[in-house]
This record gives structure tokens, C-alpha cells and sequence, in this order.
């Protein structure tokens, strides 16, 4: 059609998919956002997402122990509490072991070198002398620089940190970190908090039956 002038008219453009492109824009910001954010919660750590190398030297992720109670424990042989704290863990792990619970026992010789010897004789002495039926892991640093990740992460989750044999970590099923005990602090006195989460874990699987 042609104007007074002689030209052709035009149509207005629709203003459509000007809004659109935007929007659509927005939306796709959003959903990465989104996803950014749930990667994010996904990989928080706990204790359960750390590698640590076993007595025997392998390389074991402590994924398996998800979903159960953990006691970690910093070992040693010829320390004072070596005695009384090896047969009473021995004795938890007997009691409460088929129940979704392990005491984790790592090695340390930071404290008055009280753990001088190799991984197979460390484990030899633990089996022989107490029948050790729990989880043993390689000897390793718990405090200070040299601290290994998962003892790090138990530290900054308690403000707790080793200062000597024998400091005891109750980890939940979820891999966050209940509460931690000094040496002086003997597992009977602990033995009731342990009990209290297995008991829970009890009673969440039967409710799931």
C-alpha cells in the first residue's frame, strides 16, 4: 500500500521476540546458577569423602563407611594408655561392630615417639596382643602442618586438635563429626554417646522395612 508520498508503508516490528531473547537469556542464567549451586552442596566435604592408605598400604576411600557410626582413634604401642584403650576399643567394636559401627585406628608417632615401628609390625602388636578386629590405617601425622586431610577435617570441624595418643573423633553416619574426647577420657565413659547413634541408626532401618 502506498503512502500520500508514493512509498510503501511499513509495519511496525512486533516487539516479541525482543522480550524473548532476554528472558530466555535469564532463564539459562538461572538454571546455571542453579546447577553451580547444587555442585556446590554436593561436594562439601565431610569425613567420609577422604582417601587415606590402609595398614597393608592400600589406597581406600572411606566412602564404605557411610552410613555407619565411626570411633577414629590416633594410635600407639607403647604409650600409658595403650593397654586400657586398646582392649576397651576392641571390646566396643565386638559389641556394637554388627551394628553399623567400626572403630578406625590410625597409627602416629608425634606424641613422645611413641609409635616407632613399620605399619606390618604396628599391626602384628594390635592383632597378637588384642585380637584388634577394627579398621587400621597407615601411620600417618595428625596435627600441625603435616596433618593429613581427614585429621584436618576433624580438627576444623571440632576445634579440637591431638595433643597427644589416643584422642577419640565420634563421627555420624552423614560423615559429620559429633564430638571428640581427650587421652584421659576412657572409651566407657564415651560408650554411651557411640550406643546412642547406633541405636538410632537401629531403629531408622527398621522403620524402613
Amino acid at each position: 500500500m502506498l503512502d500520500p508520498e508514493g512509498s510503501v508503508e511499513h509495519q511496525p516490528a512486533s516487539s516479541f521476540p525482543k522480550v524473548l531473547i532476554p528472558l530466555a537469556m535469564l532463564l539459562a542464567i538461572a538454571a546455571l546458577l542453579l546447577l553451580a549451586f547444587s555442585a556446590t552442596r554436593q561436594k562439601e566435604p565431610d569425613f567420609y569423602t577422604f582417601k587415606v592408605v590402609n595398614i597393608r598400604g592400600k589406597l581406600v576411600s572411606l566412602e564404605k563407611y557411610r552410613g555407619s557410626v565411626s570411633l577414629v582413634v590416633n594410635v600407639a604401642s607403647e604409650c600409658g594408655y595403650t593397654d586400657s584403650h586398646y582392649k576397651a576399643l576392641q571390646q566396643l567394636q565386638r559389641d556394637l561392630g554388627p551394628y553399623h559401627f567400626n572403630v578406625l585406628a590410625f597409627p602416629c608417632n608425634q606424641f613422645g615417639q611413641q609409635e616407632p615401628d613399620t605399619n606390618r609390625e604396628i599391626e602384628s602388636f594390635a592383632r597378637k596382643t588384642y585380637g584388634v578386629s577394627f579398621p587400621m590405617f597407615s601411620k600417618i601425622t595428625v596435627s600441625g602442618a603435616g596433618a593429613i586431610p581427614a585429621f584436618k577435617y576433624l580438627i576444623d570441624s571440632t576445634g579440637e586438635e591431638p595433643t597427644w595418643n589416643f584422642w577419640k573423633y565420634l563421627v555420624g553416619p552423614n560423615g559429620k563429626v559429633v564430638k571428640a574426647w581427650d587421652s584421659t577420657v576412657s572409651v566407657e565413659e564415651i560408650r554411651p554417646h557411640v550406643t546412642e547413634l547406633v541405636r538410632k541408626i537401629i531403629l531408622k532401618k527398621k522403620d524402613e522395612l
